[in-house]
């Protein structure tokens, strides 16, 4: 039995749907039927099971992100079916998981370095480059630097701080951002598949 992967996916259904701190190796343990001994000969301590959790959802978003990548007849289709699950998966974490990610990411030294892994950050340049291959994004940005723009933009919208309204929604708010972005770099051809996927996702909403 494979109590590392098991653990992992427990781990994180229940930090999802709880929050960090509220979970003890206790109640994990109890929720798998194990012994919290098998946990720790796994996982040194909760800190290691939480950077665990969140290089397991990495891999796993990554694999889904790649499948809509290849599938999709072009970039822009790509792209919104990953605005779409990217921000389906944050709606799903619990506010309580949210918050908990915020005060404790400081803790983490390597915290920063983990979420430049994450797929939703890290794709941005293939992205670019194949709109480009595409016609669909212009041939003149700088790919580099555009990629960078892009994900410092998706740090800043995910801050609930930096959030123009209280009660703002990060999903919305994001996708607005990251949607007008891309009309900025866009060709016509790009901007009008934009245009037509934007609004079959509002009218739908």
């Amino acid at each position: 039995m494979d109590y590392r992967q098991k653990i992992l996916e427990e781990a994180a259904e229940m930090f999802r749907i709880y929050g960090i701190r509220a979970v003890t190796m206790d109640m994990l343990a109890a929720r798998m039927s194990i012994s919290k001994r098998t946990i720790y000969e796994v996982f040194r301590d909760k800190e290691e099971l939480l950077k665990g959790v969140l290089k397991w959802m990495s891999e796993k978003q990554s694999e889904i992100l790649m499948k809509y990548f290849n599938e999709s007849e072009n970039v822009i289709e790509a792209v919104f079916r990953m605005l779409d699950r990217m921000f389906e998966h944050f709606r799903n974490m619990s506010p309580a998981f949210r918050l908990d990610m915020k005060r404790i990411k400081r803790e983490l030294g390597d915290y920063h370095d983990m979420m430049k892994e994450m797929p939703y950050f890290s794709n941005n340049a293939e992205i670019l480059n194949r709109g480009i291959k595409e016609g669909l994004f212009r041939d003149d940005i700088d790919v580099e630097l555009t990629s960078r723009l892009m994900l410092d933009m998706l740090k800043i919208t995910g801050d609930q701080d930096m959030l123009p309204h209280e009660n703002q929604d990060f999903a919305n708010c994001a996708r607005e951002f990251y949607i007008n972005y891309l009309r900025g770099i866009s060709t016509p051809k790009g901007l009008d598949l934009i245009n037509r996927y934007d609004s079959l996702k509002k009218s739908v909403n």
